[in-house]
């Protein structure tokens, strides 16, 4: 990664990573490995449903200025009429084992930007080989095998594929300042591997606003290359809109003939408020007609409650106010950092408790994973034998419009570890590290 401290375009350090892997119950990580393409369908499903992102958003789009120019634009080309109707999305469905039951719980679905698929299958190489250092061959057939970079690619090149054209180009839409380097460019690496033929261009919002049009047939063109595939790694935080010239950059490209990861439906679709809105009774029912992957997807939701400014979100305050330990306070944000926990919940809510201010945050219950120990290896500091508790990431390939699913598969795993004292969990936020899961029984 690029260091956030002493920043150079030109310098890079090893991103944290935890020194040997960490446990994880092999029958918990296969049901969710399992499980994943009918998550990939109920999110297909959910951004496919214009009435049910309407009625879920509608609270939210009027208090959270950056969910609301989304949801702007999400309208503006569904009057237009929308350009192209296939959308790709790459997933990734995030869990902690629950200590009291030994279960999983979801934390959230991620829509856009799912990152560290790239290393994350680095590292599963790396523990190989420390684990052969070691001389503990006998552990190296508990170390599941990991193509979360080659699965993910695979989906990216199949949506060129449908879109018809040799010479267009897969569009990577990234930030000014691109920390998180290398995970993006081992994708770029990957599709040559897999098709040398595929061309890769990055550019940032502002880049496309710049250099963007559409011709006749609404295709698009940056720098005058015509555009396949989008794949935004950037454009999930209001820090990404400078001003009208990137959001007129988003709109620009949602109207494109171009397919998109993620389609602005597949966007909202991740937003905190519609995941605990399909926590509630038969909301997952209406989307997987499957009984048994039904049952199994809510099984894995953690408490999720309501915000909105009636008797249901006052019970909510009243609750988190009462025993703030016990939840996450979560706005509508992406890529870490955002979320409040402990006393902050209970001060934040006696703040905005009785505002509408609220309705722009959901509640869910605190995850308690087991502690175990690990040592994190940081640049700049000696490792420390600590406690920690680590996060799973199942990744997930979809492909479809809002009649019929051409691609649907699970695409590899990637395995967050942090202190068991440390609130949020992102590496690339600097607090996290990489690691990869060792299966027992």
């Amino acid at each position: 990664m690029r260091p956030k401290t002493s920043f150079s375009p030109d310098s890079i350090t090893f991103a944290p990573f935890v020194l040997v892997p960490s446990t994880f119950p092999h029958h918990e990580f296969m049901k969710v490995k399992s499980l994943q393409p009918a998550i990939n369908k109920l999110i297909h499903r959910v951004a496919h449903d214009q009435k049910f992102l309407k009625e879920s958003l509608m609270n939210t789009v009027k208090v959270d200025d950056f969910t609301g120019r989304l949801f702007q634009i999400y309208e503006a080309v569904h009057s237009e009429g929308i350009s192209q109707r296939i959308s790709l999305g790459l997933l990734r469905s995030d869990y902690f084992l629950h200590s009291s039951t030994g279960r999983v719980l979801q934390v959230e679905v991620n829509t856009i930007a799912s990152s560290f698929a790239g290393i994350a299958t680095q590292v599963s190489l790396y523990h190989r080989y420390i684990l052969s250092e070691l001389g503990a061959y006998e552990h190296l057939q508990y170390l599941p095998d990991n193509q979360a970079l080659q699965s993910l690619v695979a989906g990216m090149l199949k949506a060129w594929e449908m879109y018809g054209c040799e010479q267009a180009v897969i569009l990577f839409i990234v930030e000014d300042i691109t920390y998180n380097i290398c995970d993006q460019r081992f994708h770029e690496f990957q599709i040559q591997t897999q098709n040398p033929k595929v061309r890769v261009m990055r550019c940032t919002l502002t880049d496309v606003g710049q250099y963007g049009t559409l011709d006749k047939e609404k295709k698009l063109y940056v720098k005058g290359k015509e555009v396949a595939v989008i794949y935004f790694r950037a454009g999930y935080s209001p820090e990404h809109y400078h001003s009208s010239l990137e959001w007129d950059a988003r709109l620009l490209m949602e109207r494109s003939k171009a397919i998109k990861s993620p389609s602005i439906q597949y966007h909202l679709a991740g937003t905190k408020k519609v995941q605990q809105e399909l926590a509630r009774p038969n909301a997952v029912e209406r989307f997987i007609e499957n009984e048994e992957d039904a049952k199994a997807i809510r099984a894995l939701f953690a408490g999720l409650y309501s915000l909105d400014m009636n008797e249901e979100g006052d019970e909510s305050v009243k609750m988190a106010i009462k025993n703030p330990h016990a939840y996450i306070l979560k706005p509508q944000r992406e890529g870490g950092g955002n979320n409040i926990y402990g006393k902050d919940v209970r001060e934040t809510l006696e703040r905005i408790g009785k505002k509408k201010e609220r309705t722009g945050y959901i509640l869910m219950d605190r995850i308690v994973p087991p502690i175990q120990k690990n040592y994190i290896v940081r640049p700049g500091s000696a490792p420390e034998l600590n406690d920690v508790i680590s996060e799973l990431g199942i990744f997930g390939t979809i492909i479809g419009d809002s009649e019929e699913i051409f691609w649907n598969q699970e695409a590899g795993h990637m395995l967050r570890t942090k202190l068991s004292t440390a609130n949020e969990g992102g590496v690339a936020a600097g607090v996290g590290a990489l690691d990869s899961p060792y299966l027992f029984s």
